[in-house]
């Protein structure tokens, strides 16, 4: 093995490392240094695949961008999806592919103004090809998709995989995937287009095979550690965001019953003090009263028998009496009891 090969390993696995690490303290510091890693990645890998490096192992050829980048950005999003569900997969996602068309975009004005000021061109920032990276950054997306999918279907229950069986056909199945659309838009057409799919085959068969271990063993690690585990989840759960509508459909339902049911209670309620109001009478203010025949004036001028005018504005009636004083001047001959 040559030292070029030996190189490649380390730096694989220091990468790997990286952003394996990086995820396994998204509790403690939060995710955002870990998308801004994979961001990071994601440009570099935009960068060296356009300048071509590769390392020539036993016939095979490795393109350091997809053995050691690419490779480690669909371990950052694999563990993603396992672990943090569709909302924090769709981020990196979204992160790994702005950058990707970003990147190529920075190389290209640079070289402009490096013309403009009449500069040579900078050497080592790669002039990028249309073609090329039109269809890495359509290829990432699907296979990036591709990739909770195929993690999600290879986990039903009647096909009863190993951990570690599910993990290699999901990394593999997505890496070959990559391979069949990447050469077929980048390099359909042209004469070595069979040649670079065959040989990139083998390569990345070969980087499944490498980088199964670190997968597994995160995946081990971090399911073994309390309040973490892999859960299943709908095939189209990327895509649909399922899992996620489901539960917010339902916290939703419970909140709208709750508002209608106390929407309800509260229209019972006014409505049941509307008809108290509307039932209840009340006296108050000045009343005009005659001074000698007691009678009350209305509103409209009109004076009333004090009986009338009460009952014609509250709910009291009237039971006619007589009292002692009245009966002692207009009917003197009864006999009433002493005061």
């Amino acid at each position: 093995m040559g030292n070029d090969a030996l190189i490649l390993i380390v730096e694989a696995m220091v990468v790997y490392f990286l952003v394996l690490g990086a995820h396994s303290l998204r509790h403690r510091f939060g995710p955002v240094h870990f998308y801004a890693l994979i961001g990071g990645i994601t440009a570099i890998m935009s960068w060296v695949t356009d300048a071509g490096v590769a390392v020539d192992v036993s016939g095979i050829t490795f393109v350091v961008g997809s053995t050691v980048f690419y490779t480690s950005l669909l371990l950052g999003v694999f563990v993603v999806y396992v672990f943090d569900g569709p909302r924090a997969t769709r981020i990196a996602i979204s992160t790994i592919v702005g950058v990707s068309a970003m990147m190529p975009a920075v190389a290209a004005a640079l070289h402009m103004q490096m013309d403009m000021i009449g500069t040579a061109r900078i050497a080592f920032v790669p002039l990028p090809s249309l073609r090329i990276n039109a269809a890495s950054v359509m290829v990432t997306m699907v296979d990036l998709v591709f990739l909770a999918i195929a993690w999600e279907y290879l986990g039903k229950p009647n096909l009863n995989l190993k951990l570690w069986i599910r993990a290699f056909l999901t990394l593999l199945g997505v890496m070959w995937l990559d391979v069949i659309l990447f050469s077929t838009g980048a390099f359909w057409g042209t004469p070595d287009y069979l040649g670079i799919m065959k040989g990139t085959l083998v390569s990345r068969l070969v980087v499944s095979i490498f980088a199964l271990p670190f997968l597994y063993a995160y995946l081990q690690w971090q399911s073994g550690k309390k309040g973490i585990e892999i859960g299943q989840r709908p095939v189209l759960a990327i895509l649909k965001q399922v899992a996620e509508i489901k539960v917010e459909l339902s916290l939703a339902q419970q909140e709208i019953e709750m508002r209608k049911q106390a929407e309800k209670e509260r229209d019972r309620v006014i409505d049941a003090l509307e008809k108290s109001l509307s039932e209840v009478k009340t006296l108050r203010g000045f009343l005009p009263i005659c001074s000698v025949c007691k009678k009350i004036r209305d509103d409209r001028g009109c004076w009333n028998q004090i009986e009338a005018y009460i009952m014609a504005h509250s709910d009291a009636e009237f039971s006619h009496g007589i009292c002692n004083d009245c009966a002692r001047t207009h009917y003197p001959d009864l006999d009433l009891p002493a005061q």
